[in-house]
């Protein structure tokens, strides 16, 4: 089998010397080449590649949800096609890696990696899912580019509070639970939007929902984790489904509190609800749409300011190695 290993260098729970220990595992069983990346974006570049030379049979992505988002969207960059395509593997490297483990992979990076290569002798694989997020034609992000995201995207206050991280994190934070508490309790202080929703969501043959504050697309479950606890903004979530939609439409003290502890205890039976919480399940084609710019995050990644994101779900998107 030829494969390329996509590694990056960064990955928060991986040494270099677990990095190379991991490659000289794939690589016994493998014609493996394997590439550090350099740049963001460099990991979707090279997986373009591995896609258009129609000879790589797989695409290893050594990193956090982050290094996955961009190897997804490299092999994408022509649209859907699980039969030609090469195969995803990830080897779990983030602080979070919601991606793999919805999966129902290790956390562990060596445990990952041995249960990958258990996998491709047994010829275990699945084709999932996936969400697509683009600018909504008429208006002034129609010229947005689309994009894939593998477990979630969000506009509005949850998206704020990713970005908030992400500055966090390009002035020497490393990326923590606290951390992320931390900014959340600030943007809930400054955020100047939270008071009044300015979100609509607008799909076919149905009212639009409106006012919300917050809106979570998930396109599996859980959401995220807190540590080894599983967060489900959506229980029925699912790589074999459509698009689920969480919308919150108050942000008050009172119902960070209630919703927040509604998260925390959650299952894949019960997620959020209540008189201002929206839940909509399976949905192929929707539109959100602000009255004032809000903050856009897809799999973790802060991708700046929009009024309108059409959000299309894509049912066999990909071949991943499981």
């Amino acid at each position: 089998m030829r494969a390329l290993l996509v590694v990056n260098p960064a990955a928060t729970t991986t040494s270099a010397r677990t990095r190379d220990v991991l490659t000289h595992a794939l690589a016994s069983e493998m014609k493996l080449e394997a590439i550090t990346t350099e740049y963001r974006g460099h990991a979707r570049d090279l997986a373009r590649r591995a896609a258009e030379r129609r000879d790589v049979e797989l695409v290893v992505a050594l990193g956090g949800d982050g290094t996955v988002n961009e190897v997804v969207n490299g092999l994408l960059r022509h649209g859907p096609d699980p039969d030609r395509l090469p195969r995803l593997a990830v080897v779990p490297g983030g602080s979070t890696n919601v991606f793999a483990r919805a999966l129902g992979l290790p956390n562990d990076a060596v445990e990952a990696t041995g249960a990958l290569l258990d996998a491709l002798r047994r010829g275990s694989e699945r084709t999932v899912g996936l969400g697509l997020a683009a600018g909504t034609p008429g208006t002034a992000d129609e010229a947005a580019p689309s994009r894939w995201f593998t477990f979630c995207a969000g506009l509005g206050f949850d998206a704020g509070v990713v970005g908030r991280v992400e500055q966090q994190r390009e002035r020497g934070k490393r990326s923590t639970h606290a951390l992320y508490i931390r900014q959340l309790l600030r943007h809930f202080v400054e955020d100047p939007n939270r008071r009044h929703g300015t979100i609509t969501l607008r799909r076919p043959d149905a009212e639009p929902v409106r006012d919300l504050v917050l809106s979570i697309v998930c396109n599996t479950a859980p959401w995220t984790y807190l540590g080894n606890r599983p967060v489900y903004a959506s229980p029925r979530a699912s790589f074999d489904t459509g698009l689920d939609v969480l919308g919150l439409s108050r942000l008050t003290p009172a119902a960070v509190t209630r919703y927040g502890t509604q998260l925390l205890t959650s299952s894949p039976e019960r997620g959020p609800h209540g008189k201002h919480a929206v839940s909509l399940h399976d949905l192929t084609d929707f539109t959100l749409h602000s009255k004032a710019p809000l903050p856009l995050q897809m799999d973790g990644d802060h991708l700046g300011l929009r009024t309108s994101v059409t959000f299309t779900g894509v049912r066999r998107a990909l071949r991943v190695i499981v």
